[in-house]
């Protein structure tokens, strides 16, 4: 094995048409692995301005009740709740920007 040039580590993926040796890069090494994303947290999914908030924590919603709008794109955009349950935070105000992934708001 050569100091400069050592030899590459190899990693066997099993698929359903059998097994496939390769290599991977140093990006695909150093990527940040998957986790499921919190159910409980609505996040969001680009970035924009709070419009209006339609919600109070503590409030009880239902499954597609509006929680807030804002604009994205130069569009308003309502966001609906994706569960039925009490809102435990909002995280954000009124006329207030985000960013994407952000975490808006939190349920119990």
């Amino acid at each position: 094995m050569d100091i400069e040039n050592p030899e590459p580590e190899y990693h066997i993926l099993n698929f359903e048409e059998g097994k496939f040796k390769t290599t991977f890069t140093k990006k695909f090494m150093n990527r940040k692995s998957y986790t499921v994303p919190d159910s409980k947290k609505v996040l969001a999914f680009l970035p924009g301005t709070i419009i209006k908030i339609f919600v109070k924590e503590k409030h009880k919603v239902k499954k597609g009740d509006p929680l807030l709008t804002f604009q994205a794109m130069k569009m308003n955009n309502i966001l609906s709740s994706p569960m039925t349950g009490r809102i435990k935070k909002i995280n954000v105000k009124a006329k207030e920007t985000f960013t994407r992934a952000q975490i808006l708001v939190e349920f119990n």
